[in-house]
């Protein structure tokens, strides 16, 4: 139940980051009041899981994915193309979340 909440908290932050740059500077009623939300809701849910996940492995976890989810939706939405050293480290950023949840002892399993 932990990971999913986890889950909840990245979701909500990707969503946040993504109302952020549509907001144009809080210039923006709506998308400002999805960022208030959306950053509130991250942060909450991000607070349960610390209950039990390590603060460490929880914050890799959520920036790792953050960030390939973020990416993701600037492509999307923005037309936001990377470059081969952006999805290489991208990918390293990946491998380090893999590694951390299949092989340290640091991660509740």
């Amino acid at each position: 139940m932990n990971w999913l909440i986890l889950a909840v908290a990245i979701v909500s932050e990707v969503v946040a980051t993504s109302a952020l740059k549509a907001s144009e500077g809080f210039t923006r009623l709506w998308p400002s009041v999805a960022v208030v939300i959306g950053y509130l809701s991250a942060l909450y849910f991000l607070s349960l899981t610390l209950r039990v996940i390590p603060v460490g492995i929880a914050y890799a976890i959520w920036s790792g994915a953050g960030v390939i989810l973020i990416t993701l939706i600037a492509r999307v939405l923005y037309g936001q193309k990377l470059d081969t050293p952006a999805l290489v480290g991208m990918t390293l950023i990946v491998l380090g979340v893999v590694v951390l949840n299949l092989f340290s002892k640091s991660v509740p399993h």
